[in-house]
């Protein structure tokens, strides 16, 4: 078993999305779905009959209650995550002539943002097993090339990477540790929460994350004066809060812009949504980890590779369940996300490396690598549908699915499976 509390499957943990799902089966399984119930609704609409829309306090609350959950000082909140790790990479001052590891197992917004900046995309190789950061390689690049200023971590699939090790070796040669989140709100390394380790850490409330604003994210650091910077430059460069510019009392028309800044501010409605996400958070996570364990339970003895979890004594956010297909495997990755869709189920890959996309294999840093744990992954990779509403009957249709499919003798493809008994008693 995995480790956090073990309840219940729900049967219907969000009406509002389940209620779209009338469980026959010919619906199709989406990859993700938000998990939106009436408290989203109901505070959303309190702020619009609030007349105020934009950033303000609706934001500032998120922003305390969020800080307070991952145990940080400051938290900054912005429209995206991509947005996040701009601000944090251009807050430590990274640009021309510095050089940022990012692991090549990553959406390409963790690159782009260290590009944009003027400094060089330096891509690591992922572990063999858990797809997080190959901490040999950092160390070994770090000691080598002195203009490394920063390493990102991608905390992949919802499980942290060892962050206890990244820190004491980055710290020791003074490069800088900025998180990437985007997968892994809750989530904890050897007992404290991700969010109050790194640097700086991002976070990501995209509407296929653990919890979700539609699009937006979070920022979260120790340090006052990266924090003083983010949100300055995360609304134009603007010295006050557009907040106080406008409802404030003694409120003026002056402002001071002292820096050329962005407009990445997270916005009051999506703002009122995460603050309600959020106090759901544990309660989503528990529900996407029982649907884990289901799929090692009914998936164990199939051709393919489940998750591999680097420490059970920490917290997963189970963002995604990826699988990899065995050497003998019957099909293909790509055969089987095809049969799996023509059975109305969805599934994802995560992910393309980033040194297989035209643009980062032309990067003079990056030609001519290799990163073999990355490439034998990527082919055989793909990620289950995983989130808090899906049904018992979604998740025995999905097990079914991969038997029939997997299975080389059709008399034992859907050995256990029935889909009108309740997974557990």
């Amino acid at each position: 078993m995995l480790p956090g509390p073990h309840l219940p499957f729900p049967p219907l943990l969000c009406p509002l999305t389940m209620s779209l799902n009338t469980e026959s089966p010919i619906d199709p399984i989406p990859f993700a779905r938000p998990c939106i119930g009436e408290d989203e609704v109901e505070a959303v609409v309190r702020v619009m009959r609030g007349g105020w829309l934009t950033t303000g306090e609706e934001t500032r609350k998120f922003e305390s209650e969020f800080a307070n959950a991952v145990s940080s000082p400051h938290a900054v909140a912005v429209n995206s995550a991509t947005a996040g790790l701009h601000l944090a990479l251009e807050a430590l001052g990274i640009g021309p002539g510095d050089r940022v590891l990012v692991p090549t197992w990553t959406f390409t917004a963790t690159a782009e943002v260290v590009h944009h900046l003027g400094a060089t995309v330096e891509l690591v190789d992922v572990d063999e097993s858990a797809m997080l950061l190959d901490l040999e390689v950092v160390e070994r690049r770090i000691r080598q090339e002195v203009s490394i200023r920063a390493v990102v971590p991608v905390h992949f699939a919802g499980q942290a990477c060892d962050m206890e090790r990244l820190l004491a070796v980055a710290h020791r040669h003074g490069v800088a540790v900025i998180e990437d989140a985007a997968h892994a709100f809750p989530a904890t390394c050897r007992g404290r929460p991700i969010g109050s380790l790194g640097d700086l850490t991002v976070f990501s409330f995209y509407a296929t994350k653990t919890i979700t604003t539609g699009e937006g994210g979070m920022i979260t650091t120790a340090d006052a004066q990266l924090a003083e910077r983010m949100r300055t430059m995360r609304l134009h460069g603007i010295s006050r809060d557009v907040f106080d510019r406008y409802r404030a009392p003694g409120a003026s028309w002056k402002y001071d812009v002292v820096a050329a800044g962005f407009k990445y501010n997270l916005t009051d409605l999506a703002a009122a949504i995460g603050r309600v996400q959020l106090a759901r958070a544990e309660e989503l996570r528990a529900a996407r980890q029982q649907i884990a364990e289901y799929y090692y339970e009914q998936l164990t003895g199939l051709p393919i590779g489940l998750p591999v979890v680097r420490d059970t004594r920490d917290l997963h956010a189970w963002h995604l369940f990826p699988i990899r297909l065995e050497d003998d495997a019957p099909c293909t990755r790509d055969q089987l996300v095809a049969s799996l869709a023509e059975q109305g189920i969805g599934t994802s890959v995560h992910f393309i490396p980033l040194h297989r996309h035209p643009f980062w294999k032309s990067r003079p840093s990056i030609r001519g690598r290799r990163f073999p744990n990355a490439d034998a992954a990527f082919s055989r990779s793909l990620s289950l549908p995983l989130y808090a509403s899906l049904t018992h009957r979604d998740c025995r249709r999905v097990v079914a699915a991969l038997r029939r499919l997997l299975t080389p003798s059709p008399s034992r493809s859907l050995v256990g499976v029935h889909l009108d008994e309740p997974i557990r008693s």
